[in-house]
């Protein structure tokens, strides 16, 4: 776990992971283990969350489908480092989490939550057959929810 905590907190202060959130100040050691202790509680009282993606044994982010408390539907999200961006990893994780969540969980809908600046997230979604709903403010700030619904999904 701690490895994890270590890990959470290398990513999260990064600027570049951090620049399309409302406060684009990198996160503190303490958020970032209160991020991995939020993640942890959403396990224990879902049985599922976000996982941990590796790549050839490396840590390289997390992502997955949570309970959205915003949104109808679950909340896709994907923290991925950057250098690993631009190989198709992001795409992977959301086509699991996605068949996770339909096959898996027999969710009807599925929300992903983009901040207008984030050209590359948007076109994760896009790709997987996500469609743009309507801005809202969020956070303070405005964001895009893209949704997929169980009838919607590209098989």
């Amino acid at each position: 776990m701690e490895a994890d905590l270590d890990f959470v907190t290398m990513l999260f202060a990064l600027p570049e992971l951090v620049a399309h959130r409302p406060d684009p100040m990198p996160d503190t050691p303490e958020a970032s283990a209160r991020r991995l202790s939020h993640d942890m509680d959403h396990w224990y009282n879902h049985g599922f969350g976000r996982w941990a993606v590796e790549v050839n044994g490396r840590l390289i982010g997390f992502g997955g489908v949570t309970v959205s408390k915003e949104f109808e539907g679950l909340n896709l999200s994907y923290h991925l480092h950057p250098d690993s961006w631009g190989q198709g990893y992001a795409s992977e994780l959301v086509a699991e989490s996605l068949s996770f969540a339909f096959n898996g969980l027999h969710a009807e809908r599925v929300i992903g939550l983009v901040r207008s600046a984030n050209i590359a997230s948007r076109r994760v979604l896009e790709k997987s057959g996500f469609t743009f709903e309507r801005e809202v403010m969020l956070h303070g700030a405005p964001t895009n929810p893209f949704a997929l619904t169980a009838y919607g999904q590209m098989v």
